[in-house]
């Protein structure tokens, strides 16, 4: 098909030289794939050297504890992708004997590995003709074909993957599938796309009908609520400081912060430093307290806008479980945590 065929000759002129496709190890391409789920290429790289270096087997990645996993995920959000993906290799290294499933059937089957993942791996490291739908798939079959049905819809994906089959050489689903991947992130981009000089232009019915920027079609946003987050450094006579781990689920699961009291609204300094004189700390009052950013930091997350101030409180006492800021440092923190960390405020105290 001049479809499949003109995506397959443009990506063997253009495709990028990416380290997870120079391998068909299922270990490789699955942590590659996992890094790389809502995460841009130029950002996930360092972190799939980074976990390759440090975990070069899933044995590796499996014997890890959840701490040194964070850590090295620290930045990339999303952290329930690394919590998934040790928990997956410690199946794999322990109940699969370190062999990965070698078809798509069973590898859905793993915790984290949804349809696109187990799609891509059964065809990178096996072959096994199933095509891979992802945003760019998205993009570049509703352009191309020009359908404008809402891809958020379950049976509008459905439709997708079926033309996605459908379009797939059987005799090189591999390749095809890298091609259209990397298509839709280089040329059919989501804003302003090049279209003339775009190998498709000639057959594209989106370009012909001049809805290259309408499409897809994706209906339903996701409601984004406010948050309102005071942290507090307590830092007591020894130079030590206060940090918890977080528990439950919600945002930042089993990562470290600073005791925190979060609002309902946006309160002033002013207001929030008179809450805090009425409020004791393992029995024990600080001898002063004073705001660290007189900016708010704002943190944007898929769901949520965080608005962020820290807060010092100083004691003339230790206090109990209290850690050096070397300790602290090594711990897995959510970025915007770890980035104040590291800001001049944290390390001028």
């Amino acid at each position: 098909m001049e479809f499949s065929n003109s995506l397959i000759h443009w990506y063997l002129q253009n495709k990028r030289d990416l380290p997870w496709r120079n391998t068909t190890n299922p270990y490789l391409i699955w942590l590659s794939e996992i890094m790389l789920q809502q995460t841009r290429v130029a950002q996930g790289l360092p972190y799939f050297l980074a976990f390759t270096e440090a975990f070069p087997t899933v044995f590796d990645l499996a014997n890890a504890n959840e701490e040194q996993v964070l850590k090295l995920w620290q930045g990339l959000g999303y952290y329930s992708r690394a919590r998934n993906l040790h928990a997956t290799a410690k199946y794999i290294a322990n109940e699969l004997n370190g062999e990965f499933p070698n078809n798509y059937k069973d590898l859905i089957r793993l915790k984290g590995v949804g349809e696109y993942t187990a799609a891509a791996i059964a065809s990178f490291s096996y072959n096994e003709p199933v095509a891979v739908v992802d945003g760019n798939v998205f993009r570049v079959l509703s352009r191309y074909f020009n359908i404008d049905n809402d891809i958020s819809d379950g049976k509008t994906k459905k439709e997708f993957q079926k033309l996605a089959q459908e379009v797939l050489p059987i005799n090189n689903p591999a390749l095809f599938n890298q091609s259209i991947m990397e298509f839709g992130a280089l040329q059919c981009v989501p804003k302003n796309p090049d279209c003339n000089s775009c190998v498709l232009n000639s057959s594209c019915a989106a370009l012909q009908y001049k809805k290259v920027s309408e499409l897809p079609v994706k209906s339903r946003k996701t409601k984004v609520t406010n948050r309102y987050l005071n942290y507090l450094i307590l830092k007591d006579s020894d130079s030590n400081y206060i940090v918890q781990k977080r528990e439950g689920k919600g945002i930042w699961e089993n990562l470290y912060e600073f005791p925190l009291m979060e609002t309902d609204e946006l309160v002033s300094e002013l207001d929030f430093m008179n809450q805090l004189t009425e409020i004791y700390f393992f029995n024990q009052k600080p001898t002063d307290f004073f705001v660290l950013n007189s900016q708010i930091i704002q943190h944007k997350l898929s769901h949520q806008n965080l608005y962020i101030r820290f807060f010092q409180l100083n004691f003339d006492v230790k206090l109990p479980d209290s850690k050096t800021l070397t300790e602290i440092k090594k711990l897995p923190f959510p970025i915007v945590i770890h980035n104040f960390m590291a800001s001049n405020y944290f390390n001028s105290l």
